[in-house]
């Protein structure tokens, strides 16, 4: 078995080899596809990048914004969405620039769907699951909110890898961002704790309103994760709030990605969701599952990402910007999905 192994190994080798022993370009038919595969990653990836950059360079100023009801419901990212008064508003107060990355739009998403549902006020009480170094918990302490921010234990986000990208609370001190909040008003409304998002603890409970950010597609399956949209109502105050960012395979029939590290939801399983909690009477916002029609929402960035790029390529291509993504061959966006708690 080692040495089958060792020879089929030896054989890629050689088929997807660039040159030959003697330094000739390898002819072999294979090959001849394999090469250029690199290439045209980048030149995708540049050529997106740029037009983002420049896009956004166009925009007017998220300045003298004001925050204001659009009656949000659940959707997916567009390219509208980052162009409109509401993401620049919540970006300038944020204090991070408008960009065309999904990433912002789901910081956006959820401060307008708390926003929408009353929440951004003193005195209010959130619970974040999986909050990382995200700058909402900062944002929110600024305001006057109690915030309860949790995440998995170091072990647990290892074992994911979600300490390699930095998207743990391990990976800083505290999820404590300094230009949006004074230390003494961080530490007087926020505290820290380490949650398992599979096994919620009674403990946690009369929350105003609950959010996640893209953690729920890393709990195991698909329906470990709508099983946690649906425990984290249990969270709630009666007419509470839940929001929360998840995976999306924008192409609601065929294959998904199920049982595994990164999970991807489909159309029907957001629509089967929305259907078992209304029987429990709560609420799930309509469901958006409009792409866009923008150039950017037609964009799909690949592979390989920025933490996984060389310096020299990360420092030639740019931050990233993209709204799109191939995962696993999968064409993926951030999905919203919006609920209010049964009185």
């Amino acid at each position: 078995m080692w040495l089958r192994r060792k020879v089929e190994k030896s054989v890629l080798t050689r088929l997807v080899a660039l040159v030959d022993k003697r330094s000739r370009p390898n002819r072999n038919a294979l090959n001849n596809i394999v090469k250029e595969v690199r290439i045209l990653e980048l030149n995708v990836k540049a050529l997106g990048y740029d037009l983002a950059r420049k896009m956004a360079a166009a925009l007017p100023p998220p300045e003298g914004t004001e925050a204001r009801i659009v009656g949000l419901g659940s959707k997916g990212c567009t390219q509208a969405d980052i162009q409109s008064d509401w993401a620049a508003h919540w970006a300038n107060a944020i204090r991070t620039p408008v960009v065309y990355h999904r990433k912002l739009w789901e910081f956006a998403y959820v401060l307008q769907s708390l926003f929408e549902a009353g929440h951004l006020r003193q005195g209010q009480r959130g619970l974040g699951f999986g909050c990382g170094a995200e700058p909402i918990p900062s944002y929110l302490a600024a305001q006057g909110i109690h915030v309860t921010a949790t995440d998995y234990s170091q072990a647990q986000a290892f074992q994911s890898g979600w300490t390699k990208s930095n998207q743990h609370l391990g990976s800083a001190a505290v999820p404590y961002i300094p230009h949006l909040v004074t230390r003494e008003e961080f530490e007087r409304h926020v505290t820290i704790d380490m949650v398992d998002m599979n096994d919620i603890p009674d403990r946690l409970q009369g929350y105003d309103f609950c959010w996640s950010i893209c953690a729920l597609e890393h709990l195991g399956s698909i329906e470990k994760g709508l099983r946690f949209i649906e425990r984290s109502l249990d969270t709630l105050r009666p007419g509470g709030t839940a929001v929360h960012t998840l995976e999306f395979n924008v192409e609601p029939n065929g294959p998904t990605i199920d049982n595994w590290v990164t999970v991807l939801f489909q159309r029907k399983h957001l629509e089967a969701l929305s259907e078992r909690l209304a029987r429990s009477g709560h609420h799930m916002m309509p469901l958006n599952f409009d792409p866009g029609d923008g150039v950017l929402d037609g964009f799909i960035d690949v592979p390989p990402w920025h933490v996984e790029r060389e310096p020299e390529d990360q420092g030639s291509l740019g931050a990233p910007s993209h709204l799109k993504l191939s995962i696993d061959g999968f064409v993926c966006t951030s999905f919203g999905v919006l609920i209010r708690k049964a009185l």
